[in-house]
């Protein structure tokens, strides 16, 4: 079962560019903890590679997909997306509104399923918590939670899997502070990426793996 995680810097997490299958290849985030699980009791059975790139835009992924998705036939498509779709509008003017972004991520899915009707598509909830780069903005920066609710809407719409992230990380970060889970608000540390892939786990294995 080949498994594409698609998005953004926390998707990257530092991972390598020049290979798939050495150290590094998955990066130091959710993904590097998801790799291994599934490995874990099968290392035979899964394929999971690292789509990610640092900084991107739902329109960014639109204008790759097919290099980094279609390209690959995977079964299984994981996005994560939506913080630099309003990060970068406060630091260079170059976001994506709130229309743009569900217009364009509907194209993204339905461009996708054209050219892979078999696949599993598995949407991330995109959340922020209070931090270093957040705080200062936070009005801002909180306006996440009506992206996020446009990405839940599609994947009902479209009969795709939502996995929920904004809850699990805030009830954590209620109980022993942000800074242990992302630091800046955004890119999370070890603790974060593991409630990441946790949650992404469970999705997986309770509504995919097991059909």
């Amino acid at each position: 079962m080949k498994i594409v995680l698609y998005g953004d810097s926390i998707t990257d997490a530092s991972r390598r560019r020049d290979t798939d299958v050495y150290t590094g290849a998955l990066g130091c985030g959710y993904a590097f903890f998801i790799g291994g699980e599934l490995a874990k009791e099968a290392p035979d059975r899964y394929e999971v590679l690292n789509r990610g790139i640092s900084g991107n835009r739902i329109v960014d992924l639109y204008a790759r997909v097919k290099a980094d998705v279609w390209n690959l036939e995977p079964d299984v498509l994981s996005i994560f997306i939506g913080i630099n779709d309003i990060w970068h509008e406060l630091g260079g003017r170059n976001g994506v509104d709130l229309e743009r972004f569900e217009r364009v991520y509907r194209m993204l899915i339905e461009d996708t399923l054209k050219r892979l009707p078999d696949l599993k598509i598995m949407l991330c909830e995109p959340y922020v918590l209070h931090g270093v780069a957040t705080d200062e903005r936070w009005e801002e920066f909180n306006k996440i939670r009506e992206y996020a609710k446009v990405v839940e809407n599609l994947a009902k719409e479209y009969g795709l899997y939502f996995v929920p992230m904004q809850a699990a990380l805030e009830d954590r970060a209620e109980r022993f502070g942000a800074a242990y889970y992302a630091d800046d608000g955004v890119h999370p540390t070890p603790a974060g990426a593991k409630v990441i892939a946790d949650e992404w786990l469970k999705v997986f294995k309770e509504q995919i793996d097991k059909e």
